[in-house]
């Protein structure tokens, strides 16, 4: 209620909350205070560098031009009747390096030339792009609330990144191809006109772009599954060491500085840039943290366990459906996510694997967004429609991207 009604930052506002919670949970003044500040510091220790390296990775697929390449090869090879798929494939490589606002903004003058070029409505082309976007952010780790949320729920990244890409595939599919095509099925028409690509030497080229935008998540999967790897072996703590996503994150910016054609200084001036534009969300996500915290040492989450041990429901369900109303009230996935995470944390165990609560309450962030999200009025406003096309379009998309996740993670916890 103190994000919608006073409309206060939300890291000023998990911090008032996470204070005003503890004190009337009957926490002493000291034990709320050592509360926040250990979980600031348990939630960013584990994260910081994460966050920051991948936000410097994405700077430098930004403003390289290596995005803009990705998106033309694709376009190229596909074809405009396919134009969809070439989006959707677009999306998550452009989504898995940027987070979701910086890939919108990136994404969205070229979905506009497209749309124009192509003479298609700029829905049909955008919503596969948003979805893309959308289920990368909501599952797949670098992005915040993957982050946050396995090193809260203590998960093996590596595995959380393999069954969200598992599930990322057939949801972005439903919700970026398919319910488009259902949607807008009488107003589209192709048009003849060739879609020419821009001059190479103007953008990087598509060896260095893929492996650029592509790098961090090959490393990572490269080092989970060498590490799963039953027995011991020369090579096993080198896959181990690869696996972890600081280390995968840190060497794909050093590869990166070598293979784009962008000077060092350039590069670096880049990187600065891209950690100044996640300072908010990582103030907001240790403010979350302290939440969380309040929560756990409150006895809130043991309490959540307890009034909940007689439902004959899922953990995960149970993790999506406190996620998914925090959604609604608050708007932002990451802190929706975030304080639910204190919540769900004791409900953990036999019947939901770490990872797997990571992938149910990321779908739980992604239900109904509307109008107190920012991610609402930035498609609203993009795309020039009234609120009743943006419900019917993005919030629509957004909940099927949340519902089918969480089937996929039901789906998934019956073969784990």
């Amino acid at each position: 209620m103190v994000l919608i009604v006073k409309k206060l930052n939300p890291m000023i506002a998990l911090i008032i909350v996470a204070i005003v919670t503890g004190l009337l949970l009957g926490m002493p003044v000291t034990e709320v205070m050592a509360s926040i500040t250990a979980g600031v510091g348990s939630t960013l220790g584990s994260m910081v560098m994460v966050l920051a390296l991948g936000a410097m990775m994405g700077k430098l697929i930004e403003d390289s031009g290596a995005a803009k390449k990705i998106v033309f090869l694709l376009i190229g090879a596909f074809g405009q009747r396919n134009i969809q798929w070439a989006i959707l494939l677009t999306g998550f490589l452009v989504g898995i390096p940027l987070f979701y606002n910086a890939g919108f903004v990136v994404l969205i003058p070229l979905v506009f030339a497209i749309a124009a070029t192509t003479k298609l409505p700029k829905l049909y082309v955008g919503l596969p792009m948003a979805a893309a976007l959308s289920v990368t952010h909501g599952f797949l780790p670098p992005h915040p609330g993957p982050v946050a949320l396995s090193a809260i729920f203590h998960a093996d990244m590596g595995k959380t990144l393999v069954y969200g890409l598992i599930l990322s595939i057939p949801i972005a599919i439903v919700a970026g191809v398919l319910f488009p095509r259902m949607i807008l099925k009488k107003k589209i028409s192709f048009s003849i006109t060739p879609f020419s690509l821009p001059d190479d030497k103007v953008l990087p080229s598509a060896w260095s772009s893929f492996s650029a935008a592509l790098l961090p998540v090959f490393l990572i999967i490269l080092g989970t599954v060498g590490a799963g790897i039953p027995g011991d072996y020369v090579f096993k703590q080198g896959f181990v060491f690869l696996a972890d996503p600081t280390v995968a994150l840190l060497l794909s910016v050093v590869l990166t500085l070598f293979i784009q054609k962008t000077s060092l200084s350039q590069a670096m001036l880049s990187c600065n840039e891209g950690v100044k534009s996640i300072a908010m969300i990582i103030l907001i996500i240790a403010a979350g943290g302290a939440f969380k915290q309040i929560l756990i040492d409150s006895g809130v989450g043991d309490t959540v366990k307890v009034l909940t041990a007689n439902l004959s429901l899922s953990p995960l369900l149970l993790a999506w459906l406190i996620t998914g109303a925090l959604r609604v009230t608050l708007g932002s996935a990451t802190v929706a996510a975030l304080t639910a995470s204190g919540m769900v944390l004791p409900l953990i165990g036999a019947g939901a694997s770490a990872e797997l609560m990571v992938l149910s309450v990321g779908a739980g962030s992604l239900l109904f967004s509307h109008v107190n999200d920012t991610g609402f009025w930035m498609f609203k406003e993009y795309f020039n429609l009234t609120l009743k096309e943006t419900f019917s379009t993005w919030s629509a998309m957004e909940t099927i991207v949340s519902v089918m996740g969480l089937l996929g993670v039901l789906l998934l916890n019956q073969f784990l």
